[in-house]
């Protein structure tokens, strides 16, 4: 359960005045991939968090020559604050929340159930429009990558982690560009090994570390799981 920072980032700090770690999001997927083969990490399969998790994991899958899946979740937002996030719902019902900070705010509890409900099936359905209606892949026993463009708060990580822990794979590795300091040391204690080019300790948003950050449509993040 490691963190590596590949040896050109800046895991301490970054000043604003310096260029960001990553052009765009393929670009971080390549040297996320090569950071990868560096460790020798081979995998059966890799799934990206769509929508921006799908860029990067497109060159991650190309270069450990294995398939390209996703796993998808959808964050809950605090009550009249959805951008905020208390927990999140994966596409099974897997569901990770941060019970601390809805204790500490008393978010009523019919209101955590209702949108995990409804988060869990917002994922499913996101899941299944992206598959185009085939199946998710079988994982248990099989070594499984997960890769986002970030994290944050990990509070989707969390929950698609969630997912995945619950198929049994033999092997489970979390693979991210940057992220947290916080973020990636909690998310260490739930898979096998964490890669992570960069966790700045100035960390505020993802988008920071990346000159080019535009959102991803749902058409241009499933032209990513073509492999041609």
């Amino acid at each position: 359960m490691r963190s590596y920072l590949l040896p050109d980032s800046e895991p301490t700090s970054m000043a604003r005045n310096r260029s960001p770690m990553f052009e765009n999001r393929q670009a971080a997927g390549q040297r996320l991939g090569e950071a990868l083969c560096e460790r020798d990490i081979e995998v059966d399969v890799v799934l990206a968090i769509p929508r921006g998790g799908l860029p990067v994991g497109r060159p991650v899958a190309d270069a450990l020559d294995a398939p390209l899946d996703i796993a998808a979740a959808k964050k809950i937002g605090a009550p009249n604050n959805p951008e905020y996030a208390i927990g999140a719902a994966a596409a099974d019902g897997s569901v990770w929340l941060n019970t601390d900070l809805i204790e500490r705010r008393e978010i009523p509890r019919d209101y955590v159930a209702s949108t995990r409900a409804e988060m869990a099936e917002a994922a499913r359905q996101k899941a299944q429009r992206y598959r185009e209606s085939g199946s998710p892949p079988s994982l248990g026993g099989k070594r499984v990558c997960l890769v986002d463009d970030g994290v944050a708060t990990g509070a989707t990580a969390r929950a698609c982690i969630e997912q995945i822990r619950q198929a049994d794979p033999e092997r489970f590795v979390l693979a991210v560009p940057v992220g947290s300091p916080s973020a990636i040391s909690d998310l260490e204690a739930m898979v096998d090994e964490v890669v992570c080019l960069g966790v700045p300790s100035g960390f505020r948003a993802v988008g920071q570390y990346y000159e080019q950050f535009e959102q991803v449509s749902d058409e241009a993040a499933m032209s990513y799981l073509t492999d041609e």
